[in-house]
């Protein structure tokens, strides 16, 4: 009996040692980044400069829970007129990294994005004026560069290599200059998810794809800051957060260093980053789809809608056709195909494996350019707008949602939680009207949607819904 309880005490610390062991380990790792990496990131502050005419805001006021602020605005607006055009300057923050000696910093695009000067501020205290080398808003990623000696620098890591729990720590400068002391600050956690898609809701105007999910804090400022792993490397640049607050609640996201490293030297040139393209709307398969098609596994998506002169075009792909790979990898999902074909070189012949009337079929294709062209920038997922997706009305779809109308927008997909979710619109309503207008393909939709600057008006099947801003 004794022998057994000494045995039970010896296991139980041999574990509390281990836990110290692993502690202190973890702790003298996080110490070193912050110590190695830290002196690599620095503060930036832009100016952006506008010209236009002063007008009444009321966001923010006591009666923007019970009524609607353009109502005032517009009335005292009207009452004491816009005051003359002049020129204003907006003030925005930020964080970066350098990564080369010669003065090269990696950070957002939206962080200098239009910016008529750009300061960096170094946590040695030393300020310097910086230059936009080059900037992509598709990867929102920039470089700007400073002149100066004796540059602290930080390496980049592969992303490619993160495993789902590992710790990270996140470097950067919480709102920037406000705070008078120039270290950044270092906080830490894990990574919680990998190639996460976080949407354009809100008053964030871009979405993101292929990002890594992480709990270590991200606040405003932190932006272009990096995210690095316990052996010093950056694998990633803190970018976005989900937030119900506007503050940080658990939920940040990094662009990974893979991704940053494709287009670093030629965003030093100032070169145009390129996206491929294949010339294709695509859909994902829910089940009713795989069993319709005969698809027993989770893979493939189905096309809807084929771009005119488009290399999806050239090789003969049609509605209704299922991607089930690209270059031999295995499409599961929209955003599969649509990252391979992005990174994919503009010009490289790259295989298909598609099925057609149950069939499979392996075609080779060339992959295009991606058109500056608003209304098919976005080819390759349904189009977006206030959390809802939707499609031109086909066979197929038809099917899948037992509609018969002939004409009019279905709505494929709707954000849990977003403007569209919240008025009422569901999965499977058709939409006939926006503002008045009818809507009978994407483009007349693209065209309708980039007028709306408030809340409108939705006419479906169902009846009319005010979609708000």
């Amino acid at each position: 009996m004794k022998k057994t309880f000494l045995a039970f005490l010896i296991l139980i610390f041999s574990g509390f040692s281990s836990n110290v062991y692993s502690y202190e380990t973890l702790q003298k790792a996080t110490v070193k980044v912050a110590a190695d990496v830290g002196p690599a990131v620095v503060s930036i502050n832009s100016v952006v400069k506008t010209k236009g005419s002063r007008t009444f805001s009321f966001n923010g006021s006591p009666f923007s829970d019970n009524f609607d602020d353009d109502i005032f605005s517009q009335f005292f607006g009207e009452f004491f007129g816009d005051l003359p055009e002049r020129e204003y300057s907006r003030r925005g923050i930020g964080s970066g990294v350098i990564i080369d000696k010669e003065g090269y910093i990696l950070t957002n695009e939206h962080v200098v994005s239009d910016a008529s000067e750009v300061k960096v501020k170094l946590p040695d205290g030393r300020e310097y004026d910086a230059e936009i080398k080059g900037t992509d808003a598709v990867s929102d990623l920039a470089v700007i560069k400073i002149n100066a000696d004796d540059l602290p620098v930080a390496v980049l890591g592969d992303s490619d290599n993160l495993s789902i729990g590992e710790w990270v720590v996140a470097i950067g400068n919480p709102f920037g200059f406000a705070i008078e002391n120039s270290e950044p600050t270092v906080t830490v956690g894990v990574v919680s998810g990998l190639k996460r898609f976080v949407p354009a809701l809100g008053k964030r105007e871009r979405s993101y794809d292929d990002l890594i999910q992480t709990d270590a804090a991200i606040n405003p400022g932190n932006s272009g800051g990096p995210l690095v792993n316990l052996t010093g490397e950056v694998i990633g640049i803190n970018t976005a957060i989900i937030s119900t607050s506007g503050g940080f609640q658990g939920l940040g996201f990094a662009i990974p260093s893979n991704k940053a490293g494709r287009i670093i030297d030629k965003l030093i040139k100032g070169e145009k980053i390129l996206y491929g393209w294949l010339g294709v709307s695509i859909q994902d398969l829910n089940d009713d789809l795989r069993s319709y098609f005969g698809i027993k596994e989770r893979e493939g998506v189905i096309v809807v809608k084929i771009y005119k002169d488009s290399p999806a075009e050239d090789v003969g792909i049609k509605e209704g056709d299922l991607i089930l790979s690209f270059n031999g990898k295995k499409i599961v999902t929209t955003k599969d195909l649509i990252r391979l074909v992005s990174v994919a070189d503009i010009g490289d012949s790259s295989q298909l494996l598609i099925q057609r009337e149950g069939k499979e079929k392996t075609l080779k294709i060339k992959i295009g350019k991606r058109p500056e062209d608003e209304s098919v920038k976005e080819n390759e997922s349904s189009t977006d707008f206030r959390g809802m997706e939707v499609e031109p009305i086909n066979e197929i779809l038809k099917q899948r949602f037992g509609i018969k109308e002939q004409k009019g927008l279905i709505i494929t997909y709707i954000e849990p939680g977003s403007p569209a979710d919240k008025a009422g619109l569901i999965v499977g309503d058709v939409i006939l009207k926006i503002e008045g207008e009818s809507v009978e393909s994407k483009d007349d939709f693209d065209k309708v949607v980039k007028k709306v600057k408030s809340n409108c008006l939705v006419k479906t099947i169902r009846g009319y819904f005010v979609v708000k801003e």
